[in-house]
């Protein structure tokens, strides 16, 4: 008999336990019993909806530790009790740490959406609430400049290169990119899994990612390896693009600011969010004009000038015409 919820990091360690044998705890009548209409039942009930199993693995360890973390003051609290002055007041525990206190923002909305469903409340007081403003944009985006500047210190046949371009001409994270391999390579295109969001992307291979491809020998089932012929680990490949940058003189630029450059690229190149988005593989406006604000504005307000004026000057021509019809 287990003594704690199914799905909560307590029952999953009994759950192990059991599995290799240890004794478990005497269970005490009554403890650790979860009292219907709390926080704890709603979220041991979340961790069992698609609305949490949904996303990647990776995506549902960073949302059950933000979770957790809140469960251990709130978990005891009613659901329908909850009011907006309450999650105010839970967001500004997390100051200065504005980025923290807009994540906890979205997993209690997340709960109370759930809840609502569950029949648990009839409200969701979070979305009374505001968001925190978070200044910057967040990873810097690559330029030309800084661009051409780590192609010329880390050359083609180098795994240096082939890293950077599998991110920059592709637009994908690093964590897809050192797993892309020849497996991945059908009819001249790129078709992979973001491990991210399981989105699936079909991408040409650009003339340059192609060069450096025939440049790297591939000895594998991935074309990016470390010194010792395996490949990377997500830390092992974080730590090592670090390295490249730095060895570049770029320690302020990063892997995630090659996706951004990418987009800056596209969009720079007259792309729509539509076209975008089926690059980068976002699913929202939103998402895809954070990674394009740095786009050439000078640039884009020149077409924007030279559209405005040709539909203007097309506007006067037709005036002009049906005066003319008038006047006959």
């Amino acid at each position: 008999m287990f003594k704690n919820a199914p799905g909560t990091d307590d029952f999953l360690k009994e759950y192990n336990d059991c599995l290799t044998g240890l004794a478990a705890e005497s269970v005490a009548p009554g403890a650790n019993r979860i009292k219907p209409g709390t926080f704890n039942d709603l979220i041991t009930r979340y961790y069992r909806s698609p609305d949490f199993l949904g996303p990647s693995d990776r995506t549902r360890t960073v949302y059950r530790g933000v979770i957790e973390a809140w469960r251990k003051k709130y978990g005891d609290g009613k659901v329908r009790d909850l009011e907006a002055r309450h999650v105010e007041a839970m967001l500004a525990e997390k100051l200065p740490y504005r980025t923290a206190a807009n994540m906890l923002r979205k997993r209690l909305n997340a709960l109370m959406q759930f809840a609502i469903r569950q029949g648990m409340t009839d409200k969701n007081p979070v979305l009374s609430t505001k968001h925190y403003k978070v200044d910057g944009t967040g990873f810097h985006t690559w330029t030309e400049k800084e661009i051409a500047q780590y192609e010329k210190r880390h050359p083609l046949g180098t795994t240096a290169r082939l890293a950077f371009d599998i991110m920059l001409w592709t637009g994908q994270r690093r964590g897809d990119a050192r797993l892309m391999g020849p497996q991945h390579v059908k009819s001249g295109r790129l078709d992979i899994t973001q491990e991210k969001t399981g989105a699936k992307v079909s991408l040409p291979i650009l003339p340059a990612l192609a060069e450096s491809i025939m440049a790297t020998p591939t000895l594998g089932l991935v074309f990016l390896l470390s010194e010792h012929g395996k490949p990377y680990s997500k830390n092992g490949f974080g730590n090592k693009c670090r390295q490249w940058c730095d060895e570049a003189g770029l320690s302020h630029c990063s892997a995630h600011g090659l996706r951004k450059a990418a987009a800056r690229r596209l969009a720079e190149a007259g792309c729509s969010n539509q076209q975008i988005k089926s690059f980068t593989g976002h699913t929202t406006d939103f998402e895809v004009a954070r990674y394009t604000r740095a786009a050439d504005q000078q640039a884009l307000s020149d077409d924007a000038g030279k559209m405005l004026m040709a539909n203007l000057r097309k506007r006067l021509a037709i005036e002009n015409d049906n005066l003319l019809d008038k006047e006959a």
